[in-house]
């Protein structure tokens, strides 16, 4: 689908939000590491392509909205829009510390760029849903970008969300659904099963987009452009990804919430940069 030009692109942005973000933690020595980073190649392919973002003008009224619902994963949102130009590089060391504009979960009123505060888990498609619905009522051509957890899908309020969603017709809300089939407390599966995801969404009146591979660029990108074109229903693209990905000592199992020293950072960045 991309131009090799434009596929160089996209991985240096990605890139660059493992970076950015890995330099959030170690300022902060912790953090929810994981989940972060087994969005960064969704967040790279809106952001750097598939978006309608302003960053000189972030409230601009005709902007798509992106909704990270598992609000969590916030340092790598961050870092996407500091990459873009919502802010200054230099925030990135303040990420959870006094006076800051970069809470561990997403806040609206505190750092630009955020459409919706976010972290309460099962909250931000319900959220979404209306931002979408009301974008519709006022004949805006703006879609709605809402990123939700394969745990979070434990939540009963997401399923009133997608029910409310498709009985409205809403077709300008895009759902991912960051399907890395691990949480807190271990594998979803053994957690509270929640598959087959793609069957269940289905059955809610959504169109269902399966990727592979979400971190694959041209998978993402084929993806999106089908669910924009989509008219009827919502869409949901669930992204098949890996938890700490793109970060050689987090590839692992317990990877949720971890400390994070400077020297593991660098350790991390180094490998990223070669």
């Amino acid at each position: 689908m991309y131009s090799e030009k434009k596929l160089q692109e996209l991985k240096e942005l990605a890139k660059n939000i493992r970076i950015q973000s890995l330099e959030q933690f170690a300022s902060r020595g912790f953090g929810h590491l994981g989940g972060a980073m087994s969005i960064v190649e969704i967040l790279a392919a809106l952001y750097g392509d598939q978006m309608r973002h302003d960053p000189k003008n972030p409230h601009w009224e005709d902007r798509d909205r992106l909704v990270c619902s598992k609000g969590h994963a916030g340092p790598s949102v961050y870092a996407a829009l500091a990459l873009c130009g919502y802010m200054p590089l230099s925030e990135m060391k303040t990420l959870n510390q006094e006076g800051t504009n970069l809470p561990s979960h997403c806040d609206m009123h505190r750092t630009p760029g955020i459409d919706v505060t976010t972290g309460s888990l099962g909250q931000g498609l319900s959220v979404s849903s209306g931002v979408a619905y009301g974008l519709k009522v006022q004949g805006k051509d703006s879609k709605v970008f809402c990123i939700v957890g394969d745990g979070e899908l434990q939540e009963g309020q997401n399923w009133e969300a997608m029910m409310n969603a498709a009985h409205k017709k809403i077709d300008n809300l895009i759902m991912f659904v960051d399907y890395n089939q691990m949480q807190l407390d271990g594998p979803v599966a053994q957690v509270d099963n929640i598959a087959d995801i793609n069957a269940k969404i289905a059955a809610f009146g959504w169109n269902v987009i399966d990727v592979a591979d979400g971190h694959d660029f041209d998978q993402l990108g084929e993806a999106i452009a089908a669910a924009k074109s989509h008219t009827g229903s919502p869409t949901a693209i669930v992204c098949h990804t890996l938890k700490g990905k793109g970060v050689v000592w987090a590839e692992t199992e317990w990877n949720h919430h971890i400390d994070v020293t400077r020297e593991a950072a660098d350790e991390a960045i180094a490998a990223l940069n070669a």
